[in-house]
């Protein structure tokens, strides 16, 4: 096999192994990151096959990630909650929801997404060498390279919208910042830049939080004690995002 097909299933089987160690934590229900550590995983399994998609072999595995990406995702937001609000010394409304987040852990290890993408990781080195022996992964280093290009022009043309979807900028940023490092010698892109990114995703992120949990004050009585003061955080994460936004544009200017 060529030196980036083989790298690709190295990879992927390492992410295998800690997709298991992470079920286990789960089922284990003491380890507050072991969900966070479960999604990184299937981030970067995700990464590793955004670029390829078309190729039936990867096509194979990406559905399964991208649905356990979805369906794990509410619940990792009420666990960043719960966290939030253990710091604010609201227990009682922790104590309400932990249930829900422990029915929520067993749920996402019984559910279709985690047993099906395990039942694709298993099949998937035989028919990844099975691809690579017919010729299907010929130019496999072009492919990503070229696909990693388009992803960063549409970011390029996205940044400099004149009414930016901070939503859509959040998962743009995402895509390139993750697809540069699962890709780095693809990329293209320098250092400063993978910072700058990273940087841009977290104040989103921080902004995305709390919008979300001023959402939840006006519809949940116990967090409406909260709502003033996040509605004021998140004027602010607008403001840092949009600066964010800015330093950003001056990095991918040349590409739309």
């Amino acid at each position: 096999m060529g030196s980036l097909i083989e790298s690709e299933m190295q990879q992927v089987l390492r992410l295998q192994i800690t997709l298991y160690c992470c079920r286990e934590r789960l089922l284990a229900a003491t380890d507050p990151e072991a969900l966070h550590d479960l999604r990184i995983a299937v981030r970067k399994l995700r990464s590793l096959l955004q670029p390829l998609r078309g190729l039936p072999v990867c096509d194979a595995l990406l559905q399964p990630a991208s649905d356990l990406g979805r369906s794990s995702g509410p619940l990792r937001d009420r666990e960043v909650l719960l966290a939030h609000l253990q710091k604010l010394g609201m227990h009682d409304a922790v104590n309400r929801r932990q249930l829900q987040l422990l029915d929520g852990y067993r749920a996402l290890v019984d559910d279709g997404a985690l047993p099906a993408l395990f039942a694709a990781l298993d099949q998937w080195p035989q028919l990844w060498r099975q691809a690579s022996a017919d010729a299907e992964l010929r130019g496999l280093a072009k492919r990503v390279k070229r696909r990693l290009i388009k992803q960063q022009r549409r970011l390029a043309t996205a940044l400099v919208a004149p009414a930016h979807d901070r939503h859509r900028l959040r998962l743009l940023i995402k895509r390139v910042r993750y697809g540069a490092e699962a890709y780095p010698r693809l990329s293209g892109l320098p250092a400063k830049t993978l910072v700058r990114l990273k940087a841009a995703q977290s104040v989103l992120g921080d902004w995305h939080d709390l919008l979300q949990w001023s959402l939840r004050a006006d519809q949940e009585p116990d967090l409406a004690i909260c709502g003033n003061a996040w509605r004021t955080a998140l004027q602010v994460a607008e403001e840092a995002s949009d600066l964010a936004l800015v330093v950003l544009q001056e990095d991918f200017a040349l590409l739309k």
